[in-house]
Formats: structure tokens, sequence, C-alpha cells
């Protein structure tokens, strides 16, 4: 391993070297940029609630904007299910979120729940329709160091996803794949929102704990990510993220689109 690392420094140092040789003739070039750093944005929102518009839109919007640069904004929206006894069940909700938004609650040291309410990877909550806030809290994120995801498909039916971390990430770290979908729409009829129809974007489908990093930090699996029938399969996107298990804080998270 040794002799093949220094050849792989020969050759770079060559490279290197012909490079600055020819950037001395040719004048200036566009060096590469580099890789955007994800940041994962979890909304969590109801169409039950008045509020939440508002939210959903700011959120659709920062994943088609990519406003901050060198960072890579990974939506997930989560539909809790406390408000579906008031007139209107969101046909996207799920207890999964709402057991979800309690343990943030708990390490935020709150006693309450709302929403919508928006998180930045794991580390800071606010208002979901604060757009200032949102760009303040994506570029802290994106100060943060990561730890990088591979993600591929496992088959070429793309049923099962080939999930890779490298030792060095956080030992212990819980791993975790959710299934979103794009271009949802609902039109209301009842509760807050009755008369309305309301468009979402990166909506939740499946959240879905697939384990632990080891002591040293790495991770492998192969989950199954079939979509179920009454999803539109192009418009799926699987997320998986590592969150630290003691401070919540995301540490590392890839996507990868159908």
């Amino acid at each position: 391993m040794a002799r093949v690392v220094c050849a792989w420094c020969l050759v770079a140092c060559v490279a290197g070297t012909a490079w600055a040789g020819e950037q001395a003739h040719a004048g200036t070039s566009a060096a590469p940029a580099p890789p955007r750093v994800p940041v994962v944005l979890e909304l969590f929102t109801s169409e039950g609630c008045s509020s939440c518009p508002p939210a959903d839109r700011l959120l659709a919007a920062l994943l088609e904007e990519q406003p901050v640069a060198g960072a890579l904004v990974i939506g997930i929206s989560e539909h809790v299910d406390y408000w579906d006894h008031q007139g209107w069940r969101d046909p996207f909700s799920n207890a999964l979120f709402t057991r979800r938004q309690q343990v943030y609650a708990a390490r935020f040291g709150t006693d309450r729940i709302y929403t919508p309410q928006m998180v930045v990877d794991g580390r800071a909550e606010f208002v979901g329709g604060d757009r200032a806030e949102a760009l303040a809290g994506i570029r802290r994120a994106a100060a943060s160091r990561k730890t990088p995801v591979g993600l591929a498909w496992a088959t070429s039916e793309r049923r099962a996803i080939r999930v890779q971390v490298a030792p060095g990430a956080a030992p212990n770290a819980d791993v975790w794949l959710v299934i979103v979908e794009d271009g949802l729409s609902s039109a209301v009829t009842r509760g807050e929102n009755g008369g309305h129809t309301l468009h979402h974007a990166a909506v939740a489908r499946r959240l879905t704990k697939l384990g632990a990093t080891s002591k040293d930090g790495s991770f492998s699996a192969e989950p199954a990510a079939a979509p179920d029938p009454e999803w539109r399969t192009p418009a799926l996107t699987a997320i998986v993220f590592l969150q630290d298990r003691r401070s919540g804080a995301i540490i590392g998270a890839g996507a990868l689109h159908r």
C-alpha cells in the first residue's frame, strides 16, 4: 500500500507541475469548484395549519434556488399528525414525524412542539416561514465539516440503495433513510385551509433508521428503496443522513435522485 500511495503522489506532483507550467503560458484558468456542503432542512408542517403554506413555499423556493454559495440544500417536509383532528386529515401526515419533532423539542430544551417549524442540520430551529433565519442557518451549517455519504443504486431496477460511509465519521451515529416526493398537492376542503389548494416539495414518504456507524465511524448497507404503488417514481429522491445520537446534529448527508 505504501508503494501505491507514493506512486500516486509522484503522478500528482508531475501533473501539478505540468498544470502550473500550462497556467504560466495560458494565463488564467478556472479551478474546479469544490463540492457543495450538504445542509439538511427539516420542515415540520401540516395541511391543517393556516400558518404552514408560506413555510411550504419557502422550502420549495430554497430547494429550487439553492441560494447559499457552497451549500447543497436538502429538504425534508415532515407532515405531523396532531392537526388531523381539526377537521382535515393531512394525507401526508404520520405519527413518526410528530415523534421526531418531540425528540427535537427535548434536545432544544422546550416542552412544546409547533408548526411550521424548520430545523437546520439538527442544530437550530425557528419558525418555518422565516427566510432570513433560514439563510443564516444554512450559511452556518455549510461552514461545518461534513462526513461524505456515498450513495448509488444497488440494482438496475433501482429497488435498493448502496450506502457507504468511510471510517472517520462519529462512532455510533444514527443512519437514517428518507424517501421524499416532489410536486404533491391537495385541494383542502375543511379545516383552517379549507377552500385552498396546497402545494408541497420534498414530502417525506418514508423514514427508516438503517442502523448506526461502527466504532471507527464507518457504515455499509443496501436497504430496500422500492416505492409504494401510489408514489410517482420520477418525483422521488432518497436521502441518507448521519445524526449524532447525543446532540442531534446532522454530520453528513447525501441525496440520490430517481
